[in-house]
C-alpha cells in the first residue's frame, strides 16, 4: 500500500487554505489529496454571494485532479483556519467516493478514516446500473487522455471461433497537429455487440466510423455523416 505521509498532506492542505475566498462566512478551508500516481492536488473554498453555491475546498481538489491528468485519490487531508482536520460536509464525501472509492482515506483528529466508514451505505455506479442496465461509460486511458476528441474510430465487423464480433482501433489524423504522425493510438478488444463497440468510440473521439461484415461504411460519430460518409449507422 502507499505510505501516507499524512504532516506533507496537512501542510499542503493549510497552505492553500490561506487562498480560500471566504468574504462572508470568515471560515477558510483547504484540502490536499494524494494521488495513486504520487502527485499532490489541493483546493479551497471559494464563496459566493449566492451562499447556494459556494465551492467547498474538495471540489477544487476534484478538478484539480482531473485539470492535472486524472487518476484515483488515494487519502485526503482537510483543514480549517487552525490548520486541524476538519470533516468533509456531505455532499463532499459523495464527491471522493465518486473519485476515490470506499478505500480512500481521509485524516480524522483521532486517525484516517476510510470513505466507507464516512459514508457508509453509498450510492454510486452500481446503484445506476442495476436499475438503467446500463454499463459505464469507456474510460480512456490517462497516457491518451490530452488526445480525447481528436482522431478517428474505425469499427469493423470480424469473426472469432466462427461467431461474428465487433473490433475498434483509435487513430490518429493527419492535421491534429503540425508534428503529429499519423498510426494507431489505441486498440479495442473485442465485443459481441457493435452498439458496444462504437460506445468506446464515442467515449473517444466524435469521428466514429462503423464498417459492417459486407465491407459497407457508415457514419457512426456525432454531428451530420460527412460527405465521403453518407450513410448513417443505425444498427
Amino acid at each position: 500500500m502507499t505510505e501516507i505521509d499524512w504532516e506533507r498532506l496537512r501542510a499542503a492542505a493549510t497552505e492553500v487554505m490561506r487562498h480560500a475566498y471566504v468574504p462572508y462566512s470568515k471560515f477558510p478551508v483547504g484540502a490536499a489529496a494524494l494521488v495513486d500516481d504520487g502527485r499532490v492536488v489541493v483546493g479551497c473554498n471559494v464563496e459566493n454571494a449566492a451562499y447556494g453555491v459556494v465551492l467547498c475546498a474538495e471540489c477544487g481538489v476534484v478538478s484539480s485532479l482531473h485539470a492535472t491528468g486524472g487518476g484515483r485519490i488515494v487519502a485526503l487531508s482537510c483543514v480549517d483556519a487552525t490548520g486541524e482536520p476538519l470533516m468533509p460536509c456531505g455532499r463532499c464525501r459523495q464527491l471522493l467516493w465518486e473519485q476515490g472509492g470506499p478505500q480512500c482515506l481521509v485524516e480524522a483528529k483521532d486517525g484516517p478514516l476510510t470513505m466507507a466508514e464516512l459514508l457508509p451505505h453509498a450510492f454510486d455506479v452500481a446503484d445506476l446500473e442495476a436499475v438503467t442496465g446500463e454499463r459505464p461509460v469507456p474510460v480512456v486511458p490517462d497516457r491518451l487522455a490530452a488526445w480525447r476528441g481528436r482522431g478517428t474510430v474505425f469499427v469493423h465487423a470480424d469473426l472469432s471461433a466462427g461467431q461474428q464480433v465487433w473490433t475498434a482501433y483509435w487513430e490518429r489524423s493527419a492535421g491534429d497537429t503540425e508534428d503529429a504522425e499519423t498510426g494507431v493510438l489505441e486498440e479495442g478488444p473485442s465485443w459481441d455487440e457493435a452498439a458496444e463497440a462504437v460506445a468506446w468510440g464515442l467515449a473517444r473521439t466524435p469521428r466514429v466510423v462503423v464498417v459492417d461484415a459486407t465491407g459497407t461504411i457508415f457514419w457512426a460519430g456525432e454531428g451530420e455523416p460527412p460527405q465521403e460518409i453518407p450513410i448513417r449507422w443505425g444498427g
